[in-house]
């Protein structure tokens, strides 16, 4: 998971500008992910659940139908994202003879998009005749 995407990732969980004072504190740990060690992080992470946990497993019943909802959902996912991905959020300083970039963006614009964009002129095509427009495209890319 590159930095980026997580970023974004919270971010449309909890916006920019988050009102409840859990998605500030968040956001802020969020601010330091390019910066700070995994451990760092993650006992970030672990502070701001202290802090927070009982607050993000607060349900609410809705009185027409019965049932049950997280009351602060968007909170919720977003740490359960952080949580999930901080394995893989800082395999780029676990590896480093690898020299792994922690964001995709020389990606973008790169290899693929050209790719894109001719599968996109070609949209009624079959699959099969695609997987070989890809397969094409990628042989000669390597060629040059």
């Amino acid at each position: 998971m590159c930095h980026f995407h997580q970023k974004k990732i919270i971010q449309r969980y909890i916006t920019k500008y988050p009102r409840l004072q859990a998605g500030k504190d968040l956001k802020k740990i969020m601010y330091n992910l390019t910066t700070t060690t995994k451990g760092r992080f993650t006992k970030n992470l672990d502070a701001w659940h202290e802090i927070y946990g009982k607050f993000i497993q607060e349900t609410t019943v809705n009185e027409n139908t019965g049932e049950c909802f997280w009351t602060h959902q968007k909170v919720r996912a977003a740490y359960r994202s952080l949580r999930a991905n901080i394995d893989t959020l800082f395999t780029y300083k676990d590896h480093k003879d690898f020299t792994i970039p922690t964001t995709t963006n020389n990606l973008d614009g790169g290899i693929f998009s050209p790719m894109k964009k001719l599968i996109n002129v070609h949209t009624g095509i079959s699959k099969a005749l695609r997987f070989k427009l890809v397969d094409e495209y990628l042989s000669n890319y390597k060629k040059k």
